[in-house]
């Protein structure tokens, strides 16, 4: 891949995570908050785009990534928690002298609900994690082993060789993880807003299949799937 191709293979995946950035930072922000995290958002990815066009060096990129996804990560995280944790719900509501609007058996129910969200997002986590973290070994084994991995594809030639394209095997895997990322980010947005009602995490099964956020009413119509929440 020449320079210009790989930098426009490359850079298109800092551009993507800037616009997570941007969604999970602006959210329930005024219209100044939120033109003010676009504004960061664009910023980094033109600093970026500029300094890696500058220096083309791989590395940078990688790291460069990395912090962005870990600073997104760790924002949604920490706003799971917070909004979705029974316990540090009571005591949010304790700081704030706030009354319980339900009566305790309605606020169990709520609480296992959310407790049931939270189970099944961090099952999602570990999916997304390890997705990444796989792609991103392959990634910089492909960069290491490039030339015998290079002469390996020769010798087995197609189509078996394409099977040794560590490149194509990155984007598989991190395509896998920023689906998750995705979908985890979608139905975090509910949660914030108090909609955990409205929608339901459709994943039949952890291992062949992938999570689909829907709206709970197109469930009622049919044959609910398994393993809903």
């Amino acid at each position: 891949m020449d320079d210009g191709m790989q930098l426009l293979d490359e850079l298109s995946m800092i551009y993507t995570t800037c616009v997570m950035f941007y969604a999970t930072f602006s959210h329930q922000r005024s219209v100044k908050g939120s033109t003010l995290i676009f504004a960061i958002a664009v910023f980094i990815a033109g600093f970026i785009t500029a300094y890696y066009v500058y220096i083309k060096d791989p590395l940078f990129h990688q790291n460069a990534f990395a912090l962005l996804t870990a600073i997104v990560f760790f924002r949604n995280l920490y706003g799971m928690e917070v909004s979705l944790r029974p316990s540090r719900q009571a005591k949010r509501r304790a700081e704030f002298g706030r009354r319980e609007a339900n009566d305790t058996k309605e606020q169990a129910s709520i609480d296992q609900r959310d407790l049931e969200i939270l189970k099944t997002m961090y099952q999602m986590i570990p999916v997304g994690l390890g997705s990444i973290a796989l792609g991103f070994l392959i990634w910089n084994l492909d960069n290491a082993f490039c030339p015998t991995l290079r002469r390996w594809r020769r010798e087995v030639g197609l189509p078996w060789g394409i099977l040794l394209e560590g490149h194509g095997w990155w984007h598989i895997f991190t395509g896998i993880a920023q689906y998750f990322n995705l979908t985890w980010s979608i139905w975090l947005r509910y949660c914030f807003d108090g909609e955990q009602d409205q929608v339901e995490l459709v994943w039949p099964s952890l291992v062949t299949s992938m999570p689909l956020v829907e709206r709970r009413d197109k469930h009622h119509s049919g044959l609910r799937r398994k393993k809903t929440v």
